[in-house]
């Protein structure tokens, strides 16, 4: 499907639902999401927020091919999503990222850079790149196993854009990370948008969703509560990226003893 007969939407869910059988024989069934209408225009940032258990991972799954709809359907940039075509234009952060733990984040990324289909010096590079960003340049060659929470979910942001993808989904993304490395997160996604990609984050945290998301969809019970702009649903415009006064008082002493 076409928007107003020009280029397709980032992502359109028509009445998707998913749903997995339960009980003998599969006579009953669980729904996780029901029914969902959604679309995103290109270089846009959706926030999928919720509770847990609301729906948030099964939207992502199945924008990443993970998963195929029970009903209706989810396509990205006019493809169905889980094709070839539409998961060459796919960077996705599971909730929960593992890596081998024997391994080193710059083998990780070596590896996700060859599938990828960097070569030689270029791969090379673009993994420096990663590390670089994710911050893992001082422990880029210690085994994984040795790693903080929050140092596999940075390695596991990196992975998702090592191939500068045009559709980046992230599930709770900023789980584990420090407001240091949060805050940087932040301003990643608003450049990876300004550059003209598309972002979905899901997350049960609420806090300054309005300040980086162009576009809101809650979802509860795996239906969707409310979607729409910060300001049709707050009533006011997004405001710049900003530490909570807490951030801010734990960034003022964090660089008095860096």
């Amino acid at each position: 499907m076409k928007r107003n007969g020009a280029s397709p939407w980032a992502l359109e869910f028509a009445g998707f639902a998913k749903w997995y059988p339960i009980g003998w024989l599969g006579a009953g069934r669980r729904t996780a999401v029901a029914g969902l209408t959604l679309q995103l225009a290109p270089g846009q940032v959706l926030g999928i927020l919720g509770p847990n258990g609301s729906g948030k991972s099964t939207v992502l799954k199945a924008l990443a091919g993970l998963i195929r709809a029970s009903a209706g359907s989810c396509r990205i940039f006019g493809h169905e999503a889980g094709s070839d075509a539409a998961r060459a234009r796919v960077g996705y952060l599971p909730e929960s990222p593992r890596f081998p733990p024997l391994l080193t984040a710059r083998e990780v990324l070596a590896f996700c850079a060859g599938l990828s289909g960097f070569a030689g010096f270029h791969r090379e590079l673009r993994v420096q790149q990663m590390l670089h960003w994710s911050g893992l340049v001082e422990v880029a060659d210690r085994p994984i196993g040795g790693y903080s929470k929050g140092m596999v979910q940075r390695l596991g942001v990196a992975q998702a854009i090592l191939h500068d993808p045009d559709l980046v989904l992230l599930d709770e993304p900023a789980d584990g990370l420090d407001p240091v490395a949060r805050l940087g997160l932040n301003q990643l996604l608003c450049d990876l948008a300004a550059h003209g990609r598309t972002i979905v984050v899901a997350s049960h945290l609420l806090a300054q969703a309005d300040s980086i998301c162009d576009r809101i969809a809650l979802l509860g019970a795996g239906r969707l509560l409310a979607e729409g702009t910060p300001a049709e649903l707050l009533g006011r415009e997004s405001t710049a990226v900003e530490p909570t006064p807490l951030e801010k008082l734990f960034l003022e002493r964090f660089a008095a003893h860096a």
